[in-house]
């Protein structure tokens, strides 16, 4: 029997099959041909420290693998905070990124009453970069020599001394804040607007000390001097500095790690994609190297579901840490 249609009908219809063969063929595109032009990688911290360091040597290997480049973006502030909500707001395409870090997803969910982002459900696992301890550092001219010198000092001098970090908030706020709990010493946090100038005011002698990553250029220089390291063990690129259990404060270790991650919803095969361009550049001997010499860990192979079983099993050890250090972030 023959069915007769209308010519509305008919334009409708086609309409339709027009519209499905359109979305299909995006989603092909998506997953077939990404990505068709440069992927942005927002950094949460200023350049030049050590987050924007690591995201410039991974970015620059992951644009090689992927055959477009991927672009630095730092949006620096509010411990990382900014950069964290503008990545989760961005438009799930693959076409932005977010460097991820111990502060991003573990330490300012338990700093901040209110980070106004959720780290595991607005993000999308990409892969793990490297993991890093980190050191304590003085001046040049500082006249302490080790840990031990500067904790007598501190016990003598209640109040005078001072430790600097890159904000409220930071992985170098905990680190200090974590240190004076140990040592049940008063000293003075003094926030900066990201690590760079932290440091610049450190080697500057304008602060006293600091605790953070990133530190192999400055000591190579000898513009600061490395007093300990927060892992278990003694590292290459500083074997002749102690950790923190040798130096006297037992206990005191703290994993600093690099990761990326997407806004979620990201497809699935992109994330994929995205991943095996990670796995490829740290691959590199010359990538490997840079991390090994700057004092850190390139991480091994990792699938994405393994990296976020990691991020979500960190977020709970570094709330922990956070109590017990008794830091805490205004928002």
């Amino acid at each position: 029997m023959a069915t007769s249609i209308s010519r509305r009908g008919l334009v409708k219809l086609a309409a339709g099959i027009s519209l499905a063969v359109f979305v299909s063929g995006a989603s092909a595109q998506t997953a077939d041909d990404y990505p068709r032009s440069a992927v942005t990688m927002i950094v949460g911290w200023t350049a030049g420290g050590p987050a924007d360091n690591v995201a410039r040597m991974v970015a620059a290997e992951m644009g090689k693998h992927l055959g477009q480049s991927v672009v630095i973006d730092n949006k620096s502030g509010a411990g990382g905070n900014i950069g964290s909500v503008a990545a989760a707001r961005a438009k799930p395409d693959g076409y932005t990124v977010m460097l991820a870090t111990v502060a991003s997803h573990g330490l300012n969910s338990a700093l901040y009453d209110d980070i106004g982002y959720d780290p595991i459900k607005d993000f999308a696992p990409v892969g793990l970069i490297n993991t890093s301890p980190s050191t304590m550092l003085v001046p040049k001219d500082s006249p302490f020599k080790t840990v031990q010198e500067f904790i007598d000092y501190a016990r003598q001098n209640p109040g005078k001394l001072t430790y600097a970090s890159g904000g409220i908030g930071s992985s170098q706020h905990l680190a200090g804040a974590s240190f004076k709990m140990r040592t049940n010493i008063d000293i003075l946090h003094v926030p900066f607007r990201g690590t760079a100038p932290a440091l610049t005011d450190l080697m500057a002698g304008r602060v006293d000390m600091i605790i953070t990553t990133g530190a192999i250029p400055p000591i190579l220089s000898g513009r600061v001097r490395p007093l300990a390291i927060t892992a278990k063990e003694r590292i290459p690129a500083l074997p002749d500095v102690p950790t923190f259990d040798e130096a006297g404060v037992k206990g005191f270790f703290m994993e600093s790690w690099y990761g990326i991650v997407a806004p979620a919803g990201t497809p699935r095969p992109i994330l994929a994609k995205l991943n095996e361009a990670l796995i490829k550049s740290l691959e590199s001997p010359s990538l490997r190297n840079q991390f090994i010499d700057s004092g850190s860990v390139p991480a091994q192979p990792m699938s994405i579901d393994a990296y976020w079983e990691m991020v979500n099993k960190g977020m709970a050890e570094a709330g922990e840490l956070v109590r017990i250090s008794g830091a805490k972030a205004e928002n």
